[in-house]
């Protein structure tokens, strides 16, 4: 398997765990509002063609089948946490944005809020991971050069390069062109009037989203990136022509470029060579044993 398509699987599992979690939070919040006062015990908690669910019955199903995963995953965060805090073990700011970043590369059209949200709750799973991997492996032999050479081979799949999230109206005539951004000014949906009037038959459909581009693609004109410089995220720009007509861009989301030194990577990929070697999976269970954990699951 190669270590750019290993990369894309941790970060897709990544992804799973972060929407498991985040699914989850929502049914909490869902929840919050049927708190102890609100909830008579006593009553059913849902009644079928005179069929009645006891609130007893909710609970022990809700136990059976949740319970145990979720509270096993409330202990691991705990442990990690304790045990990082114990030995040191930090994550640099940066690794963390640049994880973020290709986390936010692999949404759609996000809001400014919702997207502040998911970064907030990444960088809580982010900051776990690597806890956990660095926990994993700081018993386990890497030699500097075997960190050197892996550097050395795979150093552009730590890179992160400047990317933007665009949408486009494109059409034919600038007379249309200036049609579009008035009515954009008065207040119209960017995508709707891209449905409506982009002559871009591989994007008008999905309201002109072109999807998140490295600033060193071939497959958007040049000039696009001259107009995004003049933008702020969110934003849109006055009609420009280009070499398929005249545009209109939306600016969504602008990424900066991150990258890094060998001494920053260090520590990382030492620790990712050491789990490879000892054939290690992700999981936080044989840490448990290192503190004093009792839970109503068992010892």
């Amino acid at each position: 398997m190669s270590k750019k398509l290993l990369l894309s699987i941790i970060v897709v599992l990544l992804i799973t765990n972060v929407a498991t979690m985040l699914l989850w939070r929502n049914d909490q919040s869902n929840e919050s509002a049927l708190d102890d006062e609100t909830i008579d015990t006593d009553k059913p908690v849902a009644s079928i063609g005179g069929k009645d669910i006891s609130y007893t019955d909710w609970m022990k199903a809700l136990k059976s089948n949740y319970g145990e995963n979720q509270l096993k995953s409330m202990v691991d965060q705990q442990v990690v946490k304790t045990l990082a805090k114990q030995n040191g073990i930090t994550v640099s700011d940066k690794v963390i944005k640049r994880d973020i970043a290709l986390l936010t590369t692999m949404q759609g059209v996000t809001s400014e809020t919702k997207l502040k949200e998911l970064e907030q709750k990444w960088t809580e799973d982010i900051t776990y991971r690597y806890q956990l991997e660095a926990l994993l492996a700081k018993d386990i032999t890497v030699s500097d050069d075997e960190v050197q050479t892996y550097y050395t081979k795979y150093d552009g799949q730590y890179q992160f390069n400047e990317s933007v999230q665009l949408s486009h109206i494109l059409v034919s005539d600038m007379e249309t062109a200036e049609k579009v951004y008035s009515e954009l000014e008065d207040g119209a949906t960017f995508s709707l009037l891209a449905k409506e009037y982009s002559i871009d038959e591989a994007t008008k459909d999905n309201g002109g989203y072109l999807g998140f581009n490295s600033v060193d693609t071939e497959f958007l004109p040049d000039n696009y990136f001259d107009i995004v410089e003049g933008l702020e995220e969110y934003s849109y720009s006055e009609p420009f022509v280009t070499t398929n007509g005249i545009a209109i861009l939306y600016l969504h989301k602008s990424l900066p470029e991150i990258t890094f030194t060998f001494d920053e990577l260090k520590p990382y990929i030492r620790n990712e060579l050491a789990l490879q070697a000892s054939n290690q999976n992700l999981i936080a269970d044989r840490l448990w044993d290192e503190l004093d954990i009792k839970w109503i699951y068992g010892e």
